[in-house]
């Protein structure tokens, strides 16, 4: 899908069961993310770095009419066109986004996508073509640098974000930013202390099972009344500009980018 090239050495088979094993341990953690994500993808959206596709099949449940997915890995990309094969609303497609082809998609979403990715402002870029004027770019990454580790490097992150430097990104790539915020202040501390520091793996068990059923209800109903000044991950929604005549797309709720 993306060009990945110039990516670390990757161990897919551990990225893909982290995948699977954490959508099915935190069902709650995975439903805040499509939640986040949902207002903003209007009536087809292009979902790059798709996984198993479990993000697309969430926001179909959810109403959204249409939803392209596709994934760099080949395992997964099988899959994904299994899984989908029937389904009429959803079209499996091989994307190079440094190559993209002309499309009108309502949003292009990348969730944990862009942290694998040397150009990742080349990568944003893609939106201009794969976009109708106005299109959102939604976004999902890892946050702070502090808390890369050796999980991260195996499973081919080459960096995390601040809110800072992903609107910086944004921007180089010719975007506007709509609104960019921290999520899931406790998960911040849990994976420098747990992944970066005693250097365990994210995946099923008793301690994500706890975490899901206890600490992100807590967590997603704080931050859905006061952004916190850090977290886990950055959340960002911005749009490419509009054409002379076409006005940009409102913000969903209505919040201001912070």
């Amino acid at each position: 899908m993306a060009k990945l090239d110039t990516v670390p050495t990757t161990d897919a088979a551990l990225q893909s069961t982290t995948l699977q094993e954490v959508a099915t341990a935190a069902a709650k953690y995975h439903r805040w993310l499509t939640s986040l994500a949902l207002p903003h993808l209007g009536d087809h959206p292009i979902e790059v770095g798709s996984g198993f596709g479990d993000y697309a099949q969430q926001w179909l449940d959810d109403g959204v009419p249409a939803v392209t997915v596709g994934d760099i890995e080949p395992t997964r990309l099988a899959h994904l066109r299994e899984r989908f094969d029937a389904d009429e609303r959803v079209e499996v497609l091989p994307l190079d986004l440094f190559a993209p082809p002309r499309r009108e998609h309502s949003a292009l979403v990348s969730f944990n996508v862009l942290e694998h990715i040397d150009d990742h402002v080349g990568a944003l870029a893609a939106a201009h073509r794969l976009l109708r004027p106005g299109g959102r770019v939604v976004t999902f990454v890892p946050a702070f640098e502090f808390a890369l580790g050796h999980f991260d490097r195996q499973v081919g992150h080459i960096r995390r974000y601040t809110k800072a430097t992903l609107r910086e990104t944004y921007e180089q790539a010719g975007l506007v930013v709509d609104k960019i915020h921290y999520v899931n202040a406790p998960g911040l501390f849990a994976w420098t202390v747990g992944v970066r520091m005693l250097r365990m793996t994210p995946g099923d068990g008793a301690l994500l099972r706890v975490w899901d059923a206890v600490v992100v209800p807590t967590a997603r109903a704080i931050e859905r009344r006061v952004r916190p000044p850090f977290g886990q991950s950055v959340f960002a929604v911005g749009h490419v500009p509009a054409t002379a005549g076409v006005p940009a797309q409102p913000d969903a709720d209505g919040r201001a980018a912070t």
